[in-house]
């Protein structure tokens, strides 16, 4: 914990040096800096306590924080590492870092799978896929028949489970997903790459967009 040596900076609480920031992520220090400056600006967003809240990160993916929203609620449960409820610095760079386009693929399907283990099991289950699917479905305002819903999911199943007992666990999901790459283009923002302070929106938004799921 500290603070940036300029004394124009505030001191944000769990905040973490850059330089140890950077040898632990895909950024480098200057990118580390600059997220620090988007940062600032999310966790001042609705509530200024230098902490980023679950309303914060939703109304910054879509403008919206009072909707309940599926997605956005994986994406901060999975980004606050430690449980209590905010994101702090280290934990915003660290996690915002699998979406970097230097991380290695194994590290994105690894946080894809988590995504949709909605229920922390282990395994991807149907109705948590089904979850997932209406959600993204409905964030990128699509409308889809029941049928064509189970279709998707019964498709999505019959090529991920090979093991046939009706989940699916890691291993098949790693090998789903290398067999079909799209699942996961949006776990790379290629702005996220050589960032500077005229970093755009935090729009992970994207990802429900352009979900071929």
């Amino acid at each position: 914990m500290g603070c940036f040596s300029s004394k124009t900076r505030k001191c944000t609480p769990g905040y973490e040096n850059p330089t140890v920031l950077a040898s632990e992520t895909s950024f480098t220090i200057s990118e580390v800096e600059a997220l620090y400056e988007l940062f600032k600006k999310l966790s001042s967003s609705i509530i200024d306590d230098g902490l980023i809240h679950k309303e914060e990160l939703q109304f910054a993916l879509f403008r919206n924080r009072n909707k309940k929203n599926l997605f956005a609620d994986r994406i901060f449960d999975l980004f606050d590492v430690k449980r209590n409820g905010v994101i702090e610095f280290g934990e915003f760079v660290r996690s915002l870092s699998i979406f970097h386009p230097d991380t290695p693929v194994s590290e994105k399907i690894n946080f894809a799978f988590r995504l949709y283990d909605l229920r922390q099991t282990g395994y991807i289950e149907r109705d948590e896929l089904k979850e997932m699917v209406v959600a993204i479905l409905h964030e990128s305002n699509l409308i889809l028949s029941e049928d064509y819903i189970e279709i998707i999911v019964n498709k999505t199943y019959t090529d991920a489970d090979t093991k046939g007992d009706g989940r699916i666990d890691q291993e098949e999901w790693k090998d789903f997903v290398l067999k079909n790459p799209s699942l996961i283009k949006n776990m790379t923002l290629p702005y996220l790459k050589d960032i500077t302070l005229a970093f755009p929106s935090f729009v992970l938004k994207s990802a429900v967009q352009d979900s071929e799921m």
